[in-house]
């Protein structure tokens, strides 16, 4: 049996109630959920969170999976959108910190930043530019960057990107375009900065 067709089976058995194949189901795929994730929040506690969030919610929603999408499919979904909510409470937090700083120095804080982020993709030489890389990530729009992420970083088709986003092939290729191109602004920017000081 296939690595796909496996999986299949897993999610099947997952949507009708099967706690042990939640279990292998949760082994199997728990690496890809973790990568994604941290490939967004760049912070290994963060990324576990998140990833802890994506199978309670799998959990949860299990019964309700119509098949109308492959299982990984949905999963990704699942991952993308806790990966995103996050973000945006991360947002939340920050403003709420600044606020309350202004009103009382004492009580103000600042979230913590992933200073020396490592994706498990990256070499120990490449370590530099792939910080470089994902501080420029962060700057594409959400589409932009989670087309940008399920293709270039998780190495999924653009057609498996388009079922996990929701939206057409052509779209994906769209965002994929201007995602670059604000790379390579962002990038560029950076190196004429480090070597032109």
């Amino acid at each position: 049996m296939t690595d796909a067709n496996d999986l299949v089976v897993l999610f099947e058995a997952v949507r009708l109630g099967n706690q042990e194949a939640f279990r292998h189901l949760y082994e199997r795929t728990k690496t890809r959920v973790f990568n994604l994730a941290l490939g967004y929040v760049r912070n290994r506690e963060d990324a576990e969170e998140i990833t802890q969030d994506v199978y309670i919610e799998l959990f949860r929603s299990a019964g309700n999976f119509k098949g109308d999408a492959s299982g990984t499919t949905w999963l990704y979904r699942i991952a993308v959108n806790k990966s995103l909510d996050f973000l945006k409470h991360q947002k939340r937090q920050k403003r709420f910190a600044f606020l309350t700083s202004l009103f009382d120095a004492q009580t103000g804080e600042t979230l913590h930043q992933p200073t020396d982020f490592s994706h498990p993709g990256s070499t120990l030489e490449n370590k530099e530019q792939a910080t470089m890389l994902f501080r420029a990530i962060d700057t594409l729009s959400e589409k932009q960057k989670t087309a940008y992420m399920l293709t270039k970083v998780e190495g999924l088709s653009n057609i498996e990107t388009a079922a996990i986003m929701t939206i057409s092939v052509g779209a994906v290729e769209s965002l994929l375009q201007r995602a670059n191109d604000n790379l390579k602004k962002q990038l560029a920017s950076f190196y004429k900065t480090l070597y032109n000081p």
